[in-house]
């Protein structure tokens, strides 16, 4: 984070009618002041042949800006504005060449305030991030789920618990990717509850949400770090369901895998599934109990499938990582029988600690039973400076 401790020369003539004894404890408070944050610029451009030819290629940009100040020893504000569109993740900031430079608008979307006061333990209340397994509550780039509640996490020893409840969402607003498929509106009441655990070099946790009306659903996760002959191993796996209160259909999603390093080299190997009945079991393709490892390819919402995700990755150069990645999904059921496959290069540069970028260039198919099949050549560029 980036400490402010002195006002600049536009805001000092700005404040130029404000009494000395005032300005001096304005100073004084915006030493208080953390301020971090992330600028993003990504261009994506797709060339699909699905029976004709088409393209689209679109410029999206999103600024978002966390500023926390200490009210008191006891109490921290935070606030977080995002220069960006607040329709979804394919629409912030974005500007597809059809279209023109279009401005993007800016909005506050969250403002809360954290108490400290009881040991080992911090209680949120006001309009914050969904931070929960199934929802992205912050993202560069993307849509990021928020609430309007209250939020408490404690340390017990080794364990980790934490509870909340929120009476509104902005799910109802296209802000979740899946939140149609479940009809929500984002005035539902959100009781959401969590323990993490890490004994011995593994992580465990467990969560449950209930949306009021809509569904209940839990997930079950482990993960640890082992140093085999000099190889970092990372083992991950996860068991999601979620189901939902209007029908009797079971969504399950479940994945392993194992990521691995040795001096330059990586690797990673991971496999997932989903039930015959859903695979819904996310409100955001990204959120940690869906399965979107790579680009395209994503496992989240479709039903009576399995992905295969696989990479190999050099760190050439201190900045510079060389990647080459695989996706394979296969979908069984005859409402989502559409098999799918990527395969792409991904270079990957860390100019600075504050400041990295990639460039991807690769080939992706969808075999579609009965339909058009798709075969696209797609490339990105994304770069992020944080602060």
């Amino acid at each position: 984070m980036k400490k402010i401790t002195k006002l600049s020369l536009i805001a000092t003539l700005a404040l130029g009618s404000v009494s000395f004894a005032n300005a001096q404890a304005l100073e004084e408070a915006i030493k208080n002041v953390d301020v971090s944050g992330t600028v993003t610029y990504r261009y994506n451009d797709y060339e699909d042949t699905d029976g004709k030819d088409t393209s689209s290629s679109s410029n999206l940009y999103k600024i978002a800006v966390n500023v926390k100040s200490k009210v008191n020893d006891d109490v921290v504000a935070n606030t977080r504005f995002i220069i960006g569109s607040d329709k979804g993740a394919a629409e912030v900031g974005l500007n597809t060449h059809e279209d023109g430079d279009a401005q993007v608008g800016v909005s506050l979307s969250e403002v809360n305030f954290t108490y400290t006061g009881i040991a080992n333990t911090a209680i949120t209340f006001g309009k914050q991030g969904l931070a929960t397994p199934f929802t992205v509550h912050r993202d560069s780039i993307g849509n990021e789920q928020t609430g309007t509640g209250i939020v408490a996490v404690t340390n017990v020893g080794p364990v980790t618990l934490a509870a909340a409840y929120f009476n509104q969402t902005n799910l109802g607003e296209d802000v979740g990717e899946l939140s149609n498929d479940v009809g929500l509106h984002g005035d539902e009441n959100v009781v959401f509850l969590s323990a993490m655990a890490s004994f011995a070099g593994i992580n465990v946790d467990a969560s449950y949400v209930d949306v009021q009306d809509f569904f209940d659903a839990y997930t079950v996760g482990l993960s640890a770090s082992y140093d085999v002959a000099s190889v970092k191993l990372n083992p991950y796996a996860r068991y999601s369901s979620l189901d939902l209160d209007n029908n009797s259909a079971d969504n399950v999603l479940w994945k392993v895998g194992m990521r691995a390093n040795m001096g330059i080299f990586g690797a990673h190997l991971g496999y997932g599934q989903t039930d015959k009945e859903g695979g819904i079991v996310a409100l955001d393709y990204s959120a940690e109990t869906g399965y979107d490892e790579h680009w395209r390819v994503t496992l989240t919402g479709i039903s009576d499938a399995s992905v295969v995700y696989a990479s190999v990755d050099a760190q050439v150069l201190p900045s510079l990582n060389v990647a080459l990645k695989y996706s394979n999904l296969d979908a069984d059921s005859k409402s989502n029988n559409t098999d799918q496959e990527e395969i792409y290069t991904q270079l990957s540069y860390q100019m600075s600690k504050n400041f990295a970028g990639y460039v991807r260039f690769g080939q992706f198919e969808k075999d579609v039973k009965n339909g058009s099949d798709i075969d696209s050549t797609m490339g990105r560029l994304h770069v992020q400076y944080s602060f």
